[in-house]
């Protein structure tokens, strides 16, 4: 059975970017407009922004054109969103943290250290049997930062949604 609603036709990855006032229940309200309409929330990031009482949220979608520009109308309606933009991404700086916990002992732990200065990656904590490091980057290279470490043993795995920001001067002003 073929589906002919828009919505639901090439579908792709989208980074949005939502100003909100720091209000309870805003995450709420804005991530009920994603999931009433089916789409999973690939990730979403909450962070404060230079303005006090403003936050920024980061939301990043598997959705069609149609969907992203009938979410940004609806998302607009909210008296507590200030502004909605679809982040294009040959225009934006994006990335994720990650913290992993790989396996590392005496002998091959020089060799962990090493994966992780290759990848300017930061080594948190130490203990006898393993260590914890800190990476940064976009989602490829962290995939590529994991493929390395998977053959010394990764044991526990955390990973943040995206934060971004468009390149050069271009900001989000603070109104509607």
């Amino acid at each position: 059975m073929m589906n002919n609603n828009p919505i639901y036709d090439d579908v792709t990855r989208s980074v949005v970017s939502v100003l909100v006032q720091d209000v309870e229940g805003i995450i709420t309200r804005v991530t009920a407009m994603f999931t009433r309409r089916g789409f999973n929330l690939v990730s979403l990031t909450s962070a404060k922004t230079e303005t006090e009482g403003i936050n920024r949220l980061t939301v990043v979608v598997d959705a069609s054109e149609h969907a992203i520009e009938q979410l940004t109308k609806q998302l607009n309606k909210l008296i507590q969103v200030i502004k909605v933009v679809r982040l294009d991404e040959d225009n934006t700086i994006g990335r994720s943290l990650m913290l992993v916990k790989v396996s590392a002992n005496n002998s091959n732990r020089p060799q962990v250290v090493d994966a992780a200065n290759i990848f300017r990656a930061r080594i948190v904590d130490v203990a006898p049997d393993s260590v914890v490091i800190e990476a940064t980057g976009t989602s490829s290279k962290l995939r590529a930062f994991l493929e390395v470490l998977e053959p010394f043993g990764v044991r526990e795995l955390v990973q943040s949604g995206r934060v971004a920001l468009n390149r050069g001067p271009k900001t989000m002003a603070s109104s509607k």
